[in-house]
């Protein structure tokens, strides 16, 4: 498997060298889900846009949390509409510090894709650098790439809470919806009883990217987190939580992902709840 990180020095080097590389906007906010209007005004040469709310999850009942991982089959078109073959290297950006782009680079990784990254620092990273950008749509030529069949690195609401009793569950959320002082989202406001707060904001350096793997190391270690311990991601809606795992990935380990997360297991009125700055 390649890094999980890649420069926008060594992609643009990539580039001009005539290397073949299949570029992903992937740009979502939760305020602002729809990023085609800025990747028609804006994009890396031949970057494809990336619809995360309808290519990168599927629509569910509520306890399967708001963006339920797509159906593998669905995931497999998508990414051939993409223009992705067999072999081919990918790299995936945002405008997010790698918040919503994570999710591709997850997806794509735990279905078998060898060569996927993540761009460090985004399209800022690419504008600072004083790179090209185009504008307008993309649609790229059909690819036929074949998904792997393993089963992705997943646990449910219940493997969740009972995690905590044997490894670290991990809240990626903000600390104020980790505490239950606020939740603009979802129906309960708290968090999984025995999860620890690593907001993924700590990921990251003031310039949105991402510090060195000693720091991430230290970072999980900090929360528990040891050579031969599970950990376990999740955030609000199944979304940043991939950022978590991306970061723990750098770090050394081997994360799974609650994908349903707190919008799964708040829509389940049985299912308990804790707040304040501990796990509980």
């Amino acid at each position: 498997m390649s890094h999980p990180l890649v420069t926008v020095t060594e992609l643009a080097s990539t580039l001009q060298r005539g290397g073949v590389v299949r570029l992903l906007d992937v740009r979502w906010r939760l305020d602002r889900p729809d990023g085609r209007p800025a990747h028609r005004e804006g994009h890396l040469p031949g970057a494809v846009y990336v619809d995360l709310d309808t290519e990168l999850a599927r629509h569910g009942d509520p306890v399967e949390g708001r963006h339920p991982l797509p159906d593998r089959a669905d995931l497999q078109a998508a990414a051939r509409r993409w223009g992705i073959d067999d072999g081919d290297a990918v790299v995936v950006y945002d405008d997010l510090g790698g918040q919503s782009a994570a999710r591709a680079w997850w997806l794509l990784r735990a279905s078998g894709l060898a060569d996927v990254r993540l761009l460090d620092g985004g399209l800022s990273a690419w504008r600072e650098a004083g790179l090209p950008l185009e504008q307008g749509d993309v649609v790229a030529r059909p690819g036929g790439v074949t998904l792997g069949d393993d089963p992705w690195p997943v646990i449910d609401a219940d493997e969740a809470a009972t995690w905590p009793r044997t490894g670290v569950l991990v809240d990626s959320r903000a600390a104020e919806r980790y505490r239950g002082d606020v939740e603009p989202v979802d129906p309960r406001a708290g968090h999984v009883p025995g999860a620890v707060n690593l907001p993924t904001g700590g990921n990251l350096d003031d310039s949105g990217r991402f510090v060195d793997a000693a720091s991430l190391r230290a970072r999980f270690e900090d929360a528990g987190v040891g050579p031969s311990t599970p950990v376990a991601v999740y955030c609000g809606s199944g979304i940043t939580a991939a950022h978590n795992a991306l970061a723990a990935t750098i770090a050394g380990f081997e994360p799974v992902l609650f994908a349903g997360s707190w919008s799964a297991w708040s829509n389940d009125p049985a299912r308990p709840l804790a707040t304040g700055d501990r796990p509980g």
